[in-house]
């Protein structure tokens, strides 16, 4: 299947093709994923950019997640990328490295830039940390992520891009943001338009290797 375009639609046919070959684990969290990413695809027909971005982050969480990760409470970035040195790893033409690219002199450029989706920039300005202490560390991360896209370290790369994403992500479900208000549009148009490239081709990374052993879903019980 042709990865660039990737529909809720064109992925779920694909999964209710080989869906009956996978194990448990991975065919409901699979099976998760594509049901917010209808969803997500729905409130982008709306331009509802915080509902779908969302509904895109509850898909990579669906997808993601697994009780190994649930029960050992890793640190999210451990986390990412754990689950991006797979992927990538089955990622033969490099199609997720050529969406960092495709989108590294807009959005992904505009949001390593953006000090407001930066946790160190909030913890200074909440006080738990000295005033200006995340500017050195701001600077030092944004070096490291565009010195892991010219190395084409791709797992690095998305790794940064989800921590980012990550705080936006906190922002809004515990009620840091407006809905629909004018401070943080441009976070999540990009963030939304990242989480939209990577989430489709992640998915069928996964479903064309969903015979291989995969971890349970979260919150998933067997009969």
């Amino acid at each position: 299947m042709d990865m660039t375009e990737l529909s809720h639609k064109q992925l779920k046919n694909y999964q209710r093709a080989h869906r009956d070959t996978w194990n448990q684990g991975l065919s409901l969290r699979v099976h998760r994923a594509l049901s917010w990413l209808d969803r997500a695809e729905q409130e982008r027909a709306r331009e509802d950019l915080d509902a779908e971005f969302l509904f895109l982050w509850i898909s990579f969480n669906a997808a993601y997640a697994s009780e190994y990760t649930h029960d050992q409470r890793l640190q999210q970035r451990d986390a990412f990328a754990r689950f991006f040195t797979r992927i990538v790893d089955y990622d033969e033409t490099q199609q997720l490295y050529q969406v960092i690219w495709q989108h590294y002199p807009t959005k992904i450029r505009t949001l390593m830039d953006n000090p407001y989706v930066f946790q160190p920039f909030w913890d200074c300005a909440s006080g738990r940390n000295p005033a200006d202490s995340w500017q050195d560390t701001f600077a030092s991360a944004k070096r490291a992520a565009h010195q892991a896209l010219a190395e084409s370290n791709v797992v690095t790369s998305l790794s940064i891009i989800m921590d980012r994403l990550y705080t936006l992500r906190n922002q809004l479900v515990h009620g840091g943001a407006t809905w629909n208000g004018g401070l943080n549009r441009e976070q999540l148009r990009d963030a939304c338009g990242i989480l939209a490239a990577l989430l489709p081709i992640t998915l069928q990374l996964m479903m064309q290797h969903g015979n291989e052993v995969w971890a349970d879903a979260a919150y998933f019980i067997t009969d």
